[in-house]
């Protein structure tokens, strides 16, 4: 899909617009949900940037392109925009496709600031051309442990399938948790059925199962498998990536995909500007709007901040990064080199441990925050 998002607002003295990759899963077997979600965001703030007069007088222009969660589409992506004069690339919401639009983007040399995806090496080596708003993996995945162990938790059952993202979330647990005395086993969900899963569960005596898995296959079958099975009834499941955050999760499930604590990145309470923003992109959505909308809108605000300040030329976005400070939707934004981290980092975006209320699926409960 190559969308071009018209410019809109008044009319422009001069023509050229500037030009902005976008990077959305819009397809499978990408994760379509947060891709409408996170391109809401960017194509409302691109609206706004125009309603207001655009970058100097030129009208914004976003490029989308969908990458349907294939690396090799995202990088063949980011050398067409680079192509079309982009002044920079920016979204994507899976790690290893915007590890592969990173890599493209560094080689380019084209700026690239990465919304949503957490892998903490999203290059692998640093890199002044890349930055990101997300928070990174092992922040993240340590405070959800934190969680689990503030439960109750300590013998956790991962459900995994084969991923860097997936293996590089249960070594951040395990390094996490074994200090503090919890144990994490790995069960194969290419190995194992939905059931014998449970089987696995009621062996290992685990008291939490986290889905490391895709959505909705296998994580629908697992979480009814589960919920089904009377043996693992104070069983907790767990979603540290977030499945449950989209509309799609609790039409799927209903009452079953309640009470399961994922991770997203809102503060407790949003601020006027915030607001405002969740209120735009609720009506353009026709639903509640998640975090990885808000994730969408933070990154135009970034960029065109940034072009207003140093214009379009390439390494002067890139160059900028470090002196980034812009009120988003979530908070302050500036970006600093955090050890282990190789991009320019928003270290770091609030972070919450939430689920749907059973009593209320369509409510969301804070169950722990950063």
């Amino acid at each position: 899909m190559n969308t071009p998002v018209s410019p809109s607002g008044p009319e422009y003295a001069d023509g050229s617009p500037v030009r902005l990759g976008a990077l959305v899963p819009l397809t499978r077997p990408g994760w379509v949900a947060a891709g409408r979600h996170l391109l809401a965001g960017l194509d409302l703030a691109v609206r706004e940037v125009n309603d207001a007069g655009g970058i100097d007088g030129r009208p914004l222009e976003l490029l989308v392109r969908d990458t349907a969660a294939s690396p090799e589409r995202a990088a063949a992506a980011v050398d067409e925009l680079a192509g079309l004069g982009v002044a920079a690339v920016a979204g994507e919401y899976h790690s290893v496709v915007a590890r592969a639009a990173a890599a493209r983007a560094d080689a380019l040399g084209v700026p690239f600031l990465c919304s949503s995806a957490v892998l903490d090496a999203l290059t692998e080596e640093p890199t002044e051309w890349v930055a990101r708003l997300a928070p990174a993996q092992s922040h993240g995945w340590r405070i959800y442990a934190d969680f689990l162990l503030g439960a109750g938790h300590s013998r956790i059952a991962v459900a995994t399938q084969p991923s860097v993202y997936w293996a590089t979330g249960t070594r951040v647990l395990r390094d996490h948790l074994a200090p503090r005395g919890g144990t994490v086993v790995e069960l194969d969900t290419n190995a194992l059925t939905p059931e014998a899963l449970c089987d696995a569960l009621v062996d290992h005596g685990a008291t939490a199962l986290l889905l490391l898995v895709g959505h909705p296959e296998p994580a629908v079958p697992i979480v009814r498998a589960v919920r089904g099975d009377r043996r693992l009834a104070e069983t907790m499941i767990g979603a540290p990536a977030g499945q449950p955050e989209f509309a799609e999760w609790a039409a799927l499930l209903g009452e079953d995909g309640a009470g399961i604590p994922f991770l997203r990145y809102l503060p407790e309470h949003l601020g006027p500007l915030g607001e405002r923003v969740g209120k735009e992109l609720r009506e353009q959505l026709g639903e509640a709007p998640s975090f990885v909308a808000f994730e969408g809108w933070d990154t135009v605000a970034v960029l065109a901040a940034v072009l207003r300040s140093h214009g379009a030329d390439r390494a002067a976005i890139a160059e900028s990064w470090p002196r980034v400070a812009v009120e988003g939707t979530r908070g302050p934004i500036r970006f600093s080199r955090p050890p282990g981290i190789g991009v320019w980092q928003w270290a770091w975006a609030p972070v919450q441990v939430v689920d749907r209320d059973p009593a209320e699926p369509d409510r969301f409960r804070i169950l722990h925050a950063k």
